[in-house]
């Protein structure tokens, strides 16, 4: 597809691989929305890439509904969805409590499904569209203590395939990014240790220009899943 003036959303896309995708795709000429939960932050990002903001949490569907409004009063359509929000509980099973474990589900499941639910009605009635679903290399093997993130994006990557197969008929290309570890908040949110000094990590404009690519590629073929690993990391 051709970027320039088309028309994205990104969801949470206020800081990390969200923010990087969402830059990327202004700097391609596209025309980008981004949602966030965390509202200050959201406005800094949107005023330092020119993205339109929507304040929102995915895991509302009343949210979501209200962002796809709040999207179609700026924009007239929407080319591209971009489910990126996501975030991880890492803990062993026997210590894994319910909470926890529903509210990553929450988000990085069911919020995913929503954004998606409402594009696709979009995309089927335009008879075309873009789903990117920003996985993970946890979508494709388990790890001790991955209970709740880990099966959230193997879940995730079942469901990006069961829209692929709904919606090739529609001229609908849905696609799967899984990163492997890249320098974010996303390891001090799940209270864990990451060297961001090391310059050998994975950086969020790393995934970006994936997407990226991915998107550009003529419409007549698409990438069903992509995965991008540091090339030699040192922990």
């Amino acid at each position: 597809m051709n970027l320039n003036e088309a028309t994205a959303l990104v969801t949470g896309g206020s800081n990390g691989i969200g923010f990087a995708i969402a830059k990327r795709l202004i700097e391609a000429g596209a025309k980008v929305a981004i949602t966030g939960r965390d509202e200050k932050r959201l406005a800094a990002a949107g005023k330092a890439i020119g993205a339109h903001t929507i304040h929102a949490d995915v895991a509302r569907e009343a949210d979501v509904l209200r962002s796809y409004k709040e999207l179609f009063q700026r924009f007239d359509h929407l080319d591209v969805l971009v489910n990126n929000a996501g975030f991880g509980v890492i803990a062993p099973l026997v210590e894994m409590d319910v909470a926890s474990f529903e509210q990553v589900f929450a988000t990085n499941v069911t919020g995913a499904m929503l954004m998606a639910r409402e594009a696709a009605r979009h995309f089927i009635e335009r008879k075309g569209g873009h789903i990117v679903n920003i996985g993970s290399t946890a979508a494709v093997r388990g790890a001790a203590k991955g209970t709740a993130y880990y099966g959230s994006k193997f879940a995730l990557r079942g469901m990006t395939e069961c829209w692929r197969a709904e919606l090739r008929q529609y001229n609908v290309r849905v696609m799967l990014v899984n990163p492997s570890e890249v320098l974010t908040d996303f390891y001090a949110t799940a209270g864990l240790q990451q060297n961001t000094n090391n310059p050998t990590k994975l950086h969020g404009d790393d995934i970006a220009y994936a997407v990226q690519s991915a998107l550009e590629m003529d419409d007549r073929g698409f990438i069903t899943e992509l995965t991008v690993f540091a090339t030699n990391p040192k922990d």
